[in-house]
């Protein structure tokens, strides 16, 4: 180790072979997404994606994810008096946001009358697990099953948990497929199938609690990154809501200090974030100047690099307490030069940042290689001493294609026979 900064260890190679490295528990099995589901490299050209689906609510919703009014109305709706609704509301809330009941009978201090209207109506449904992958380093990652507009044609998220000594993350999904096409990000390459509901952002977390047996306190998830499937700003509304719900200190109370919301730079939303949402911020940058950016990060043509760093600079809340993280995944004679570690510096001369640097992770059919571990050594030293915190992501759940960049990946295409045993293989109880 360093005296000036923490080096971790270097990671060892991953077979991408089929199973290679899971390890499987009787609801606990590998599973492979097939390449029916990718798309082409999308044309050099293209920014955005439109949506292919929109989302078609259930007969009957479920509560989790709605906020206190939604829940006002939904009490409402069962005849519920409006003098007795919020009293109402704050003893669902507690069920559901605190306790994690997963059922009305659950619901002891509620009348008999008023969980039976309920159960007529609604549900506590969270999304549906379909597959859990346990990486040798303790990340858990879950296929999440959601209704698709066609509801005989469901889609699927994943999430993913990060263990750590003093912290449990928990990476969360905000679209099914993504907005963009960053060339480097194997997410990228899938369609844009549609936005996720506040509901099924929340439910992550929901899920996630109820497998780690994380009921009440949160022992286990400590922090929450919007990092999963999708771009969170081009799903705002739906991202805003799920958010403040998760970060209510009457529920699920995660601190907003320990919620980070990562953006590809979409730069009429970043203040809106700041202002409406407050959580911490991270900026998928990647390059140095806006030539290699276009490539990697195609929203660059439309948001270049200037404009992306002064809505930075603008972020309310910004201080040396509130930094920003600025994500810069290492490519080897991409982007990982020493020159580039200079001009990275001159960059955010005068943000309060945190530079995050990430050791790539290959993905079948990609074209980069993860930088060299020495001008990894070589970047992030120079980034140190020129005043700014830059840790190595430490590369986790590689070996079930967990790590970032990774999410929803297809190491082969399988038979949908070979694909429905593997999910009757991990099916909860």
């Amino acid at each position: 180790m360093r005296g000036r900064w923490a080096r971790v260890h270097r990671p060892p190679r991953i077979s991408l072979a089929r199973n290679a490295g899971y390890k499987a528990t009787a609801s606990a099995a590998p599973y492979i997404r097939p390449m029916t589901d990718l798309q082409p490299n999308a044309p050099a050209g293209l920014v955005e994606k439109t949506p292919l689906e929109r989302y078609v609510a259930p007969a009957k919703p479920s509560l989790v994810g709605m906020s206190r009014a939604e829940l006002a109305a939904a009490v409402g709706s069962v005849g519920v008096p409006e003098a007795q609704r919020r009293m109402r509301v704050d003893q669902l809330w507690n069920w559901i946001y605190a306790r994690g009941a997963t059922g009305f009978p659950q619901m002891t201090s509620v009348s008999k009358e008023l969980r039976a209207a309920l159960d007529e109506r609604f549900t506590l449904a969270r999304p549906e697990v379909m597959a859990e992958q346990v990486s040798v380093d303790g990340t858990r990652k879950w296929l999440l099953r959601l209704p698709g507009e066609n509801q005989s044609r469901p889609h699927e998220v994943e999430c993913v948990y990060i263990p750590e000594t003093d912290r449990g993350t928990l990476c969360v999904s905000s679209q099914v497929g993504c907005t963009l096409n960053c060339s480097f990000c194997h997410t990228g390459t899938q369609r844009l199938v549609r936005n996720l509901t506040a509901g099924e952002i929340v439910g992550q977390v929901m899920m996630a609690r109820d497998r780690l047996g994380d009921w009440p306190g949160g022992r286990h998830v400590t922090n929450i990154v919007m990092m999963g499937m999708g771009e969170p700003l081009y799903n705002f509304e739906a991202v805003r809501d799920a958010l403040l719900i998760v970060a209510d200190s009457a529920g699920l109370a995660v601190s907003k200090r320990k919620i980070t919301l990562s953006t590809s730079g979409v730069v009429p939303n970043i203040a809106r974030a700041g202002a409406e949402i407050g959580v911490m911020l991270a900026v998928s940058l990647h390059a140095v100047n806006d030539e290699l950016r276009n490539e990697l990060v195609p929203l660059n043509r439309k948001y270049p690099i200037a404009e992306l760093l002064e809505a930075c600079r603008s972020y309310p809340g910004l201080s040396n307490a509130r930094r920003i993280t600025f994500e810069y995944v290492m490519l080897k004679g991409v982007n990982d030069s020493l020159a580039d570690a200079k001009a990275l510096v001159k960059l955010l001369k005068g943000i309060p940042a945190k530079i995050n640097l990430i050791p790539f992770n290959p993905w079948p059919g990609s074209r980069y290689e993860c930088a060299d571990w020495e001008q990894i050594e070589t970047f992030s030293e120079y980034v140190f001493n020129a005043g700014y915190s830059s840790p190595v992501r430490t590369p986790r759940g590689r070996d079930i294609l967990a790590a970032c960049g990774q999410l929803k990946s297809a190491t082969e295409k399988l038979s949908a026979r070979e694909r429905m045993a593997l999910r009757a293989m991990a099916m909860t109880d």
